[in-house]
C-alpha cells in the first residue's frame, strides 16, 4: 500500500507543477496514466488549490484565485467562501471510483451526485481535473464526465422535499468530509452540520462507498432528528420513461437511454436500490424521480449505480441493464445486500 500511495504521490506531484499544460503535456499525462497499475481497486480523493487567495468573484461571490497546485487531503472543513465554481477544490469535491466507474459529489450547495465514464480499467480521478475545471467534460482516452446533473440531485444524490421543491444545502451551518482507502473499498464520509430546511435544523451524517466489484456505490444517511421529506433519487431527462420494480424487501427504480453528455446516440443506465420498509413513497419531482424515507434518526441504506455503454466490457442494451438489476434485487432480497 505504502508503494502504492508513493506512486500517486510522484505523478500527482509532476502534473500539478503544471499550471498551463500543452497539448504533448496531456499525451504525457495519459500516457502516466497507464503506469498506475497497482493493487488498489477503489480509491478516493479529496484534492485542494493551494498557494492561492479568496477574492470577490465575477459571480457575485469568493472564488480562490491565482493557485499555483493542487494537493490531496484525508479531510476539510469547507470554508465557508466555498461554493459551486469558486475553484477551490478540484473538480468541485469528492471523487471515488473503481475500475469500472467513478463518481463525484459537488460539496456545496448543489451536493448533485455526478459520475465520470471510464473507457480504462485504471485509476484516473488522480489525473482528473489537474489542467483546469472543464477538461474533464471533454473526451479523453480514459473517459469523461458524462451526467448533466442541472438542478437535480444528480445519480443518487441526497436532499428534503419541501413543498414541491427539493431543498439542497443552501443552508449549512458548516460540513465537514473525509475520504478513506482500504484494502476492500473506498469511502466519502460528509458531516453536515447545522442544515436547515423549511422549518427544520438537524445535522447529517453521509458514507458513499464503492467496492472492488461491479458499478454501485453503497450510500448511508443518519438524520439527527426524524424529518419528514428526506429523499434521494435519479436526474429526469425528457423522453427517457421509468422503469421500477418491488421485490419482497427491496425495489428499485431505474432509467436507461440517451441520457449523456457524450452524444446524441451514448446511452447510459441509471438505477436506486432502496428497502421499502424505510421509505414513505416513490414519486415524480421536477427534475428527479424521487425515493422519499419515512422520518426517521436511524441510519437509512440505499445503493445506486450507473452503467455506461462505453466503459469497458460495458452492458450495452436495456434488456442486459434491467436483467443485471433484476440479479442484484434478487440478492439483496435474500441478503440485504449487494457487496
Amino acid at each position: 500500500m505504502k508503494k502504492i500511495v508513493l506512486l500517486l504521490s510522484s505523478v500527482l506531484s509532476i502534473i500539478a507543477c503544471k499550471e498551463n499544460p500543452s497539448k504533448t503535456d496531456e499525451v504525457s499525462t495519459s500516457n502516466n496514466q497507464k503506469n498506475v497499475e497497482t493493487s488498489l481497486k477503489t480509491y478516493a480523493e479529496l484534492s485542494i488549490a493551494q498557494g492561492g487567495e479568496w477574492i470577490d468573484g465575477s459571480r457575485g461571490h469568493k472564488e480562490y484565485n491565482a493557485g499555483i497546485s493542487f494537493k490531496n487531503i484525508n479531510s476539510l472543513q469547507v470554508p465557508k467562501e466555498h461554493t459551486d465554481h469558486s475553484w477551490f477544490i478540484r473538480y468541485e469535491g469528492p471523487g471515488w471510483e473503481n475500475n469500472q466507474i467513478g463518481y463525484r459529489l459537488y460539496l456545496d450547495w448543489r451536493n448533485a451526485i455526478d459520475i465520470y465514464g471510464k473507457k480504462v480499467d485504471s485509476l484516473v480521478l488522480p489525473f482528473v481535473g489537474q489542467d483546469g475545471f472543464d477538461s474533464y467534460h471533454e473526451a479523453s482516452a480514459w473517459g469523461q464526465d458524462i451526467l448533466k446533473a442541472g438542478k437535480s440531485m444528480g445519480i443518487g444524490g441526497y436532499g428534503r422535499v419541501v413543498g414541491d421543491t427539493i431543498a439542497h444545502f443552501r443552508k449549512v451551518e458548516k460540513t465537514f468530509a473525509k475520504v478513506e482507502n482500504t484494502d476492500g473499498n473506498s469511502s466519502v464520509s460528509i458531516k453536515y452540520k447545522g442544515w436547515n430546511t423549511g422549518d427544520e435544523t438537524i445535522d447529517l451524517n453521509t458514507v458513499l462507498t464503492i467496492y472492488k466489484q461491479d458499478r454501485y456505490t453503497k450510500a448511508i444517511l443518519k438524520p439527527s432528528n426524524s424529518v419528514s421529506g428526506l429523499c434521494t433519487g435519479i436526474v429526469k431527462f425528457k423522453d427517457i420513461p421509468l422503469a421500477k420494480k418491488e421485490g419482497e424487501k427491496w425495489a428499485y427504480i431505474a432509467t436507461y437511454g440517451t441520457q449523456t453528455l457524450v452524444s446524441p446516440e451514448d446511452k447510459l443506465g441509471m438505477a436506486v436500490f432502496y428497502k421499502l420498509d424505510e421509505v414513505a413513497e416513490q414519486k415524480e419531482g421536477v427534475d428527479d424521480h424521487l425515493v422519499i424515507f419515512k422520518p426517521t434518526s436511524t441510519p437509512v441504506t440505499y445503493y445506486f449505480l450507473g452503467a455506461w455503454e462505453q466503459e469497458l466490457n460495458g452492458i450495452k442494451s436495456e434488456a442486459a441493464f434491467i436483467a443485471d438489476l433484476d440479479m442484484k434485487l434478487e440478492k439483496l432480497n435474500k441478503t440485504d445486500v449487494i457487496n
